[in-house]
């Protein structure tokens, strides 16, 4: 599969950029928590069966469990732009679907469109990538990262207040408005990455991947209510392993694959991925046991009383902490790198889960484990796109980093069947209503604190150095970013860009290109002209430039990989070139 870019240069970034994209970001993953506060009163508002009013959250999981990697690959191939309003588009039909019904159906319907807007968080941490310059890079990919988490979290107690004071359609309607706002400020602000994949779209992997997710998915989300060992959930099992491995094979097999599965067996992305389903699971514990815990009744010996409000309120600050520790992060992984910011924040998290076994008995100290583990939550999950960004060349990051949302998704879908198969299965009943147990809820606690442990070990085996990229996006000052190019220049190509006359070019596009025709690496010229590209590894070259004005130009270069720099001038030759 080779990679280029458009012939049009991108519209210079403005500052509203990052804020933008990550409101767009916890616009959707406000998706995930909107009906928490009204799901004990779903069967009763859609007159069905519990069972079946739980597909109202599954649906949605799926979904968008499914879209992240379909957008990402579509997003490198036509615009991550593109692909972000259209993610935004179908996500506001889906709410306005849900708003005006009250069946089943079209209510599952309505979920599984806005379940697909998941896909907006990789499309935007590609956008930054694409756009930013590397010293604001950092904190921008950490804010658009914990995104997830940020809207998830603050999505409680709004929901949770228009609940309590109005119809429960009117959640469906705000969600609606704010993906309107979101898509308009998009189209205003964000501008089109010049990044692109050549190649076609893999309908076939895509359909390959979406069944065999949806086969894998299916029983960890519906295992409690069939049984574990039915025949329908180990069929189902049965059935994704065997399509799974199908659609592994087809895809290594094709030019243009929909998931690069030999990139995705790099150690960085490997590990980097497994340490992201921990992180998942550990995430949408403390969101399933902590609102139970606070609304139930003080006369069951342990339920802390809180009315529906308060007890969103109480959670609100697990976004809000997530949120603010983008920059804190930026810090971090500035001097320390991601790695070691990911472990960082599973320790942290682990302390949050651990503390938290002896923090249950007052409503203040929910917020404690809320604050704790959102400090944890939001380290690990800044660190994840720096680390994925870090291995996979920059057409591919759209699709690299909607399989490490995927990865989230997972990590959640698994977190949900677990947790409320612990939960129903230490309930006890008073009143024929089950009423979750303080054992299961430290039992949940211990699970979660299990899985970060894991995620621990995963991020252990993680690389020791970091990859080139990754060094460009630990800059969080124009100080720190001088040393970093100076940094890179030892390691690779460096030279200026110049015209025809001799006169520097500035913000030509220059790119890598290694023996296969994938790009390896590409920047802008800086004012002077000059340039800075990093090797992966040894090898022959190819260098391309293009600037508006210019003619374009491919020079062949070989570098030994070592840390000596090899000059290479790129004189452009005369002659305009249209930038349409």
């Amino acid at each position: 599969m080779t990679h280029t870019t458009t012939d049009q240069p991108a519209r210079a970034a403005s500052g509203a950029v990052v804020p933008v994209l990550a409101f767009a970001g916890i616009v959707v993953a406000v998706m995930q928590t909107l009906l928490v506060p009204v799901i004990k009163d779903l069967p009763q508002l859609l007159a069905t069966a519990p069972s079946n009013a739980t597909w109202v959250l599954t649906s949605t999981l799926l979904s968008g469990a499914v879209a992240t990697p379909i957008m990402g690959r579509l997003g490198d191939l036509f615009g991550k732009r593109r692909m972000l309003i259209a993610s935004l588009s179908i996500m506001v039909v889906g709410a306005l679907v849900s708003a005006l019904t009250s069946q089943l159906l079209p209510m599952i319907v309505g979920r599984t469109l806005q379940g697909f807007a998941m896909g907006a968080i990789p499309l935007g941490i590609g956008l930054m990538r694409d756009m930013l310059p590397r010293e604001k890079l950092g904190s921008a990919m950490a804010l658009m990262s914990s995104s997830i988490g940020v809207g998830g979290g603050l999505a409680l107690p709004l929901a949770a207040l228009i609940a309590q004071h109005a119809d429960w359609h009117a959640l469906f309607y705000g969600a609606a408005g704010l993906g309107v706002l979101s898509i308009v400020l998009t189209l205003l602000v964000v501008p089109e990455s010049p990044m692109r994949a050549e190649g076609t779209f893999d309908v076939l992997g895509a359909i390959g991947l979406s069944a065999g997710l949806v086969l894998f998915l299916l029983p960890i989300t519906k295992g409690s209510d069939w049984g574990w060992t039915s025949a329908t959930t180990l069929g189902l099992f049965a059935a994704a392993a065997a399509v799974l491995l199908l659609w592994g094979v087809m895809e290594l097999r094709l030019k243009a694959p929909l998931v690069d599965l030999r990139t995705t067996a790099r150690p960085a992305v490997l590990f980097t991925n497994l340490a992201s389903i921990m992180v998942g699971v550990s995430f949408y514990v403390v969101s399933l046991v902590l609102p139970q815990l606070l609304q139930l009744p003080k006369a069951t010996g342990y339920g802390l009383g809180q009315s529906m409000v308060t007890a969103g309120l109480l959670v609100a600050p697990l976004g809000l902490t997530m949120m603010f520790t983008a920059p804190v992060y930026a810090r971090l992984s500035a001097k320390y790198g991601p790695k070691i910011t990911l472990i960082l924040g599973m320790l942290i998290i682990a302390i949050g889960y651990g503390a938290g076994l002896g923090l249950m008995s007052a409503a203040w100290q929910s917020l404690v484990i809320a604050v704790v583990l959102g400090a944890g939550i939001g380290l690990a999950y800044s660190s994840l796109p720096a680390l994925i960004i870090g291995a996979v060349p920059a057409s591919e990051t759209g699709a690299a980093n909607g399989l490490n949302t995927l990865m989230r998704s997972i990590g959640t879908s698994v977190s949900s069947a677990v947790i409320g198969m612990v939960l129903a299965n230490t309930a006890h009943t008073v009143g024929g209503v089950a009423v979750p147990t303080m054992h299961g809820f430290r039992l949940s606690f211990v699970i979660a604190t299990g899985a970060v442990a894991v995620g621990l070990l995963m991020a252990f085996f993680l690389p020791g150095r970091r990859p080139a990229v990754a060094t460009q996006l630990r800059a969080s000052s124009e100080e720190d970013a001088n040393l970093v190019r100076a940094e890179q220049a030892l390691r690779g190509f460096r030279g200026r860009v110049l015209a025809a006359d001799g006169a520097p070019v500035a913000r030509a596009k220059v790119t890598l290109i290694d023996q296969r025709g994938r790009q390896a690496g590409a920047t802008l010229s800086s004012e002077d002209g000059s340039y800075a590209l990093v090797v992966p590894a040894r090898g022959a070259y190819v260098l391309a430039a293009r600037a508006s004005g210019h003619g374009p130009l491919a020079s062949s270069a070989t570098h030994a990989g070592d840390d000596r720099a090899v000059d290479v001038d790129l004189a452009l030759p005369a002659g305009v070139v249209s930038a349409g």
